[in-house]
């Protein structure tokens, strides 16, 4: 077994800590409190050829691979939580699907502007009623000669105030009394097509949520996505590949509020000597520092699964279960370690905990991935 990143990949990691200290991570203070998109920041990833890292080069990519995807989302989570996930819905819920399911001409014309930066990828699955029972989707598409009709509504939507067109999974009629879900290309500018960006969130402030609304929007029938009918599919391969990037987010927060903890134990004195030197102390911090390697190793395990085209939707969900869940730990205990200083915003470790928290609902809560988990390995 090879645990070294290859030589691509450790210059990746080089360029992006290097970004994510130096331009990202100056700024995420005062875009937590201003809701502020970081439109900036992604202009010059775009620049840097980070965009489209995993898909092809045909259309724009830079032919990268999943681990590639995965640190690149790590260091900008550490950086900025609402950063890395901007751009992890980007590559895996907003390019992933039309990389995976598109024709030759649907990648030309829809998966190339999300390669290049000319348009945010973003995915259109939740509603008001379907969360983690994706099953219970209402929207329906109705054919109406040469096009489909769409009506319903969308939820928790990232980046969609950014994107010119998105997927989404609509009924298109029902097979044996049960529910026939398809995936269609829908641009966001169609007559009828109304985003909102209103969502009052506990944290990732400045990452893009919003709800959609589509009221008799018609689209060419050639936008369907993949097969009709396999939209429910779509959307479990779709986030099979997601949950390697919330991990990846996850492992970051993780380690940004490990840093900070570590740093503070060192500065702070409390009866003649630092924090670090209490042996209570130092058993937090090993602690953190053993789930956060753990949390990095199962992300990485995962995404060298999906490079080789092995299954990995096992390896996925616990990557997400438990990289999420020790990075609330973490960050609860990065605040503890602070005292009353870690409640306070400045010194940031408040801000990871209400940033993770998403972590463990977002792509399939915790209870989510203990089926999915059960079921892969044989319950």
């Amino acid at each position: 077994m090879d645990f070294d990143l290859t030589q691509e990949q450790q210059m990746i990691k080089k360029t992006i800590k290097e970004f994510a200290d130096k331009v990202v991570a100056p700024g995420a203070i005062d875009r937590d409190r201003s809701k502020a998109f970081p439109t900036e920041i992604f202009k010059q990833l775009s620049d840097m050829g980070m965009m489209g890292l995993p898909f092809d080069e045909k259309y724009g990519g830079a032919g990268a691979d999943t681990t590639s995807f995965a640190i690149v989302t790590e260091e900008l989570s550490r950086a900025c939580a609402s950063t890395g996930i901007t751009y992890s819905a980007h590559i895996s819920l907003g390019g992933a699907p039309l990389n995976l399911f598109g024709t030759e001409e649907q990648k030309e014309k829809y998966l190339a502007p999300i390669c290049t930066g000319e348009s945010f990828g973003a995915f259109g699955l939740t509603e008001p009623n379907a969360g983690s029972d994706a099953g219970g989707t209402e929207t329906r598409a109705v054919e109406d000669g040469d096009e489909w009709v769409i009506n319903g509504s969308k939820v928790y939507i990232t980046n969609a105030s950014y994107a010119k067109h998105l997927a989404i999974t609509a009924i298109t009629g029902m097979n044996e009394g049960k529910k026939e879900i398809s995936a269609i290309i829908v641009p966001t500018d169609a007559e009828g097509f109304t985003i909102i960006d209103n969502y009052e969130k506990m944290g990732l402030h400045s990452s893009n949520t919003t709800e959609l609304v589509l009221d008799n929007v018609r689209v060419p029938k050639e936008n369907l996505l993949g097969k009709r009918g396999d939209g429910f599919k779509q959307f479990l391969v779709t986030l099979d590949g997601g949950r390697i990037g919330i991990a990846a987010m996850a492992v970051g927060i993780a380690q940004a509020a490990f840093n900070k903890a570590l740093a503070y134990s060192k500065e702070r004195k409390q009866f003649g000597k630092p924090l670090s030197e209490f042996q209570i102390t130092q058993f937090k911090l090993a602690d953190m520092a053993m789930k956060i390697e753990l949390a990095r190793n199962m992300t990485y395990k995962a995404a060298w699964l999906k490079d080789q085209g092995r299954p990995f939707t096992k390896e996925a969900s616990m990557a997400k279960l438990y990289a999420s869940e020790i990075s609330m730990e973490v960050a609860d205990e990065a605040i503890q370690i602070h005292g009353g200083y870690g409640y306070m915003k400045e010194y940031e470790v408040e801000r990871y905990m209400r940033d993770a928290k998403l972590l463990e609902i977002g792509e399939g809560t915790s209870e989510i991935q203990r089926m999915v988990i059960a079921r892969q390995i044989g319950c």
